[in-house]
């Protein structure tokens, strides 16, 4: 399993629905708020490291109120 962190900072005005049609995407497993350089923070979980990556362009990027991401995948060690 891969494990991703998306930070996000979303479009004035229409954050709710970008959160909402976050929630219902398969894989999604957290999504909050946060105050700081990105608005919000979204935990999501796929099996391979392709499976994120499409999952992060094709269905993350494509929600009306999203712009600028970060994803940072987590490592073990």
């Amino acid at each position: 399993m891969v494990t991703g962190y998306i930070l996000l900072r979303l479009v004035p005005g229409i954050e709710k629905e970008a959160l909402q049609s976050l929630r219902l995407i398969k894989g999604v497993t957290e999504v909050e708020m946060v105050f700081g350089h990105w608005d919000a923070v979204v935990k999501v979980e796929a099996k391979t490291i392709n499976e994120l990556t499409r999952k992060i362009l094709s269905e993350v990027r494509g929600i009306q109120g999203i712009g600028d991401t970060e994803t940072l995948v987590v490592t073990e060690f």
